[in-house]
């Protein structure tokens, strides 16, 4: 009898092994939950093999294993399926700036051999699963930016491999798990803009590889740990009122007791239930124990029965691992070598995040399958500027939010650090945000490649990938911001232009806008259309670069219809815009002589007093106040009615770019 019921039961599980889904009906099943309304995953379709390039955002490995899901920025709007949990081969999941909405599927911990996770900037609500905690590859788990609520499980404590954890701009509270504190490998933890309350725990502040810490806009009390000193500005503190400390800046010294001695015992007080296990262990009370007890007879034959069946099915779940164990890629050492180049993978872990396992990108910029020949650049031009996606990944660390510079509705900026050494800022730009048309894209972006002048941001290369859906722009960075730190600066805050740097600005800007419209033997003369504040960069010793020039050849009319907005608002936007829906040079001239107003004001919004005042040589109401009367009146005068020029309501009474580079080099310079 039990011969047969032993036979029967293992029936019943081989007939559920064999019906478990194949990774193309999972896909299937992930992108019905993904994308309910099939818009966007049109190339998901059930007759195609996913790893023959047919499945947009999805790369396999070297066994014909989904390896790889990237589908950011592809304006999803549906939910997380459980039935990713299934694709076991899966090492990289990025689903990050979409508005995919409802809970994070707790079988997404069945992804044991997943490293990266990038859910960040959805709408996703819920509790973070603590069984997220048993994902013991993972090393980058990027949440931020969502409607999550509850406590951070503990569980994260066992997330040994784990190097960057962001949390911010959630809706969590209780307190920060002591647990992390266990994390050798954590180098990032972002916990920003959350409702978190209670003390850091000394434990967490002792990781040994921690170098940036976020903990702003909570709640948090309590003393700092003394620890945290050596991270300089990678910690990060403000607004958490209740915090005190010795040696850290606008913190006031606790008062109850000395921070080198150890924290007094906690009282016997019940606390909220949102606070971690970790932070306030207890044992359970008698009345919810007691029901322990009362269990009744016939509840231990049925476990008697449920652990002969255990028993039964551990075995045979044992047996089909471990014929599965001998086709797997290899153990998890051999996986992480295959992936990293480095001889120790300790090592690896301190340094960088894991590169992605992606075969489709390996050929470089072709996955927009362009026919080179017919795309109009010359080998030299495609050598020099054509990087492939993984130096874009290992220059931004796979994109982690901590390198995240900016973002808009159609593009994300990241920092990011070349193999050379050289810092530089990388734009990703979803492709349904670019020109439909192939061949207007290739055209805009010879365009882009031409444009070398010193007062032009440097565009360094580029990349584009099918499989993210994204291309990439990278340009020099540069360190010292733009222009509109400099707008509204407070007295005394130390960003007060003197007035030979304003002059140095407004000059190069003139001479910048000047060669984009044809001087200088630019051959692909151009209107910026997009001319601000926040476009002018700030080199040194104050010159100005100008950023995205030539960008709106790349970019759909919508998108570059929704960027006008911001302009317009800030007073920018040529007056006959309005009635041509038009851009010509003069409307380029118009938004240059708003800025010239900017920088000899000192203020972002331009009023008719201001423009009175200017028209009137009235330096008192026109000149910043910030600079104490150090200008000199002649500059102030020539540089007034220039920028007044500029303004004109009427473009035909507008000087060109050139004339003004002309007037700025003659008179400023003679002054």
């Amino acid at each position: 009898m039990h011969l047969f019921f032993y036979l029967l039961l293992l029936s019943l599980s081989l007939s559920q092994t064999l019906a478990s889904p194949t990774e193309l009906e999972l896909l299937m099943q992930i992108k019905a939950s993904l994308d309910p309304q099939n818009r966007l995953l049109t190339s998901w379709e059930p007759n195609k093999d996913p790893c023959s390039g047919a499945f947009e955002g999805v790369a396999c490995n070297e066994q014909g294993h989904v390896a790889n899901i990237s589908l950011q920025g592809k304006g999803l709007s549906g939910q997380i399926p459980a039935a990713l949990g299934g694709l076991k081969s899966l090492s990289g999941l990025f689903l990050h700036f979409n508005a995919l909405n409802g809970a994070i599927p707790k079988e997404i911990a069945e992804l044991s051999e997943l490293s990266d996770l990038y859910l960040n900037v959805n709408n996703l609500s819920g509790e973070i699963p603590p069984q997220i905690g048993n994902m013991s590859n993972l090393q980058v788990l990027q949440l931020c930016y969502n409607k999550l609520a509850g406590s951070i499980p503990t569980q994260l404590g066992s997330l040994e491999k784990l190097s960057v954890l962001a949390l911010q701009y959630n809706q969590l509270t209780g307190a920060i798990p002591a647990s992390l504190g266990d994390l050798e490998f954590l180098s990032t933890l972002v916990l920003s803009f959350n409702g978190l309350f209670g003390p850091i725990p000394v434990k967490l502040a002792r990781a040994p590889l921690l170098k940036t810490l976020d903990i702003r806009n909570n709640s948090l009390s309590g003393n700092v740990p003394p620890a945290l000193k050596r991270l300089t500005t990678g910690f990060q503190y403000g607004n958490n009122p209740d915090l005190c400390g010795v040696g850290f800046s606008n913190l006031e010294t606790c008062v109850t007791s000395d921070p080198n001695k150890p924290e007094p015992s906690k009282p016997n007080v019940a606390l909220p239930k949102d606070i971690p296990e970790s932070a306030n262990p207890s044992n359970c009370s008698k009345s919810d124990c007691s029901h322990l007890t009362k269990t009744p007879r016939y509840g231990i034959i049925f476990g008697v029965i449920g652990v002969f069946i255990a028993m039964s099915v551990s075995g045979f779940l044992m047996f089909s691992w471990y014929r599965r164990h001998k086709q797997k890629i290899g153990s998890a050492s051999d996986t992480l070598d295959s992936r990293l180049s480095t001889d120790q993978a300790k090592e690896v872990y301190r340094k960088s995040v894991s590169p992605l396992i992606s075969l489709e990108y390996s050929n470089g910029w072709d996955p927009l399958a362009i026919d080179r020949s017919k795309s109009g650049f010359s080998q030299e031009v495609l050598e020099s500027f054509m990087f492939n996606l993984e130096e874009v990944e290992r220059a931004t660390q796979c994109f982690s939010e901590v390198n995240l510079l900016g973002k808009s509705n159609f593009s994300a900026t990241y920092k990011g650090i070349l193999r050379d050494g050289s810092v530089v800022a990388i734009k990703c730009i979803t492709k349904t945000s670019c020109k439909s048309d192939e061949a207007d894209f290739l055209k805009g972006l010879k365009i882009l490649t031409s444009l070398k002048h010193e007062n032009l941001v440097r565009l360094r290369g580029f990349c584009c990938s099918k499989g993210r859906g994204e291309c990439f722009l990278i340009y020099d960075f540069v360190p010292n911001g733009n222009l509109v730190q400099y707008l509204d600066v407070k007295d005394g805050s130390g960003k007060v232009l003197e007035w030979s740097a304003r002059i140095s600005i407004i000059n190069g800007i003139a001479t910048g806008i000047a060669y984009l419209h044809g001087s200088k033997g630019n051959k692909h003369a151009l209107v910026h259309q997009n001319i601000s504040a926040e476009k002018v960069f700030i080199n040194r010793p104050y010159d100005p670069l100008i950023s995205d020039s030539g960008l709106h050849k790349l970019l759909a009319d919508d998108i570059v219809f929704s960027m006008l907005k911001a302009s317009a608002a800030m007073g920018y936007l040529a007056p006959e815009y309005t009635t041509t829906g038009r851009f010509t040079e003069k409307s380029d001239v118009y938004a240059f002589g708003m800025i010239v107003l900017q920088i000899l004001s000192g203020k972002r919004n331009i009023t008719q007093l201001t423009l009175h005042a200017a028209e009137s040589c009235r330096y008192e109401d026109f000149i910043d106040a910030n600079l104490g009367g150090n200008f000199s009146e002649s500059e102030a005068d020539k540089l007034g009615r220039i920028a007044l020029r500029c303004t004109n309501e009427s473009p035909i009474h507008r000087p060109t770019a050139e004339t003004v580079m002309l007037e700025l080099s003659e008179s400023i310079v003679a002054a």
